[in-house]
């Protein structure tokens, strides 16, 4: 497998940029995954690090070698489809045997490969099949399988779930983080599915407008976001964001406020220097009820939806602020009811005004 270096890559359109010089690294067989909103420039890096794009600026390694200007052949990668894009009138065996037979491999070897990509991807019984005779997930596996007898590099996938179901897609999520464990192999997966993205990754490449907003360990960047987009982005729930008033502060500490919120004491990390403004984020997840006037946060329910395992609850803040909230119980809460929250502060997040800037990586 192969280490890749992404040195300030940008990808211009004529004026349009839409790459702003991304520097990443993602070491042997780490398992990257690319999230962000439509149009972030995910799938344009993806395309860019398989040589379907052009890199307009910068380089790009792949197990130490520049390969700005190499084809896609060369380059020792594989791309596994959003749309499969296997051949309708081949059988899988001949599908997944494709790139071996182009490249001219002996009818021996295309055997061999094909049977070892078959027993990992636990398909044997369908190799004499049709495309036409198999389900969305039977045809991802042909994908994969056919990336695999290639023995690359570097494993991409762009988005390859999304057009599968709810279960189906669980079910793949599964095999493909199976696969990883078991090749052992350096893989870039971009998706705008957070669960896929939380469950799969070693590391997490959150992208806005071209550029790298936080990039490390999943966890790492739901407990610790670096400003408040990569927070807004990840969870769900997405985190609740309340404007709160800065009155005095330490290097550590400052105590904020509004009129939903009693005056607490959050950790600000040298992010609100000199503002007497500030932001406060909360996970729904993170907040429990107490008695009414009793909690930090006070407001009213405007819906409550029990979906089993858990009740989220819709309020609106005596501030005026729309709030979610998360409760594992099954709780009841009836429209119009007043209702306090109480949270750890230690688990609150304190950002300035405005603070989407990217974060070194």
């Amino acid at each position: 497998m192969a280490t890749l270096k992404l040195k300030d890559v940008r990808k211009s359109y004529g004026s349009a940029h839409v790459i702003k010089g991304v520097d990443l690294e993602i070491a042997d067989g780490e398992f990257t995954v690319f999230v962000g909103p439509s149009g972030c420039g995910k799938s344009t890096l993806l395309r860019m690090i398989s040589g379907l794009e052009d890199i307009t600026a910068g380089t790009l390694e792949i197990g130490g070698r520049v390969v700005n200007d190499l084809p896609p052949k060369d380059r020792g990668i594989a791309m596994v489809f959003q749309s499969y894009a296997i051949f309708p009138h081949m059988t899988v065996r001949e599908n997944v045997a494709f790139g071996l037979t182009i490249a001219g491999a002996s009818k021996q070897e295309k055997e061999e490969k094909v049977a070892e990509a078959a027993r990992i991807l636990q398909m044997e019984h369908l190799l004499d099949r049709r495309p036409s005779q198999l389900s969305g997930g039977q045809r991802q596996r042909v994908a994969i399988g056919r990336a695999i007898v290639r023995k690359p590099e570097v494993f991409l996938f762009d988005e390859p779930l999304s057009n599968l179901d709810a279960a189906l897609r669980m079910d793949m999520r599964m095999e493909i983080g199976k696969l990883h464990k078991q090749l052992d192999a350096t893989m870039i997966y971009v998706t705008h599915d957070q669960v896929e993205a939380m469950t799969l990754a070693d590391k997490i490449v959150v992208l806005k407008d071209g550029k790298v907003m936080q990039a490390g360990p999943p966890m790492e960047l739901f407990h610790e976001p670096a400003n408040r987009f990569v927070a807004g982005f990840l969870g769900a729930p997405s985190m609740n964001f309340l404007d709160v008033s800065v009155d005095g502060k330490d290097a550590t500490e400052a105590k904020v406020a509004n009129a939903a919120l009693e005056p607490i004491a959050v950790e600000h990390k040298g992010r609100i220097t000199g503002q007497p403004r500030a932001v406060l984020g909360i996970r729904p997840q993170h907040v429990s009820a107490t008695e009414p006037g009793q909690g930090m946060l006070h407001g009213t329910v405007n819906l409550s939806e029990r979906l089993g395992t858990e009740t989220v609850v819709d309020l609106t803040l005596k501030d005026g602020t729309k709030f979610i909230a998360t409760f594992d119980e099954d709780k009841v809460f009836d429209p119009g009811e007043a209702i306090s929250l109480r949270f750890d502060p230690a688990r609150a997040h304190l950002f300035a005004p405005g603070d989407e800037s990217a974060a070194p990586h």
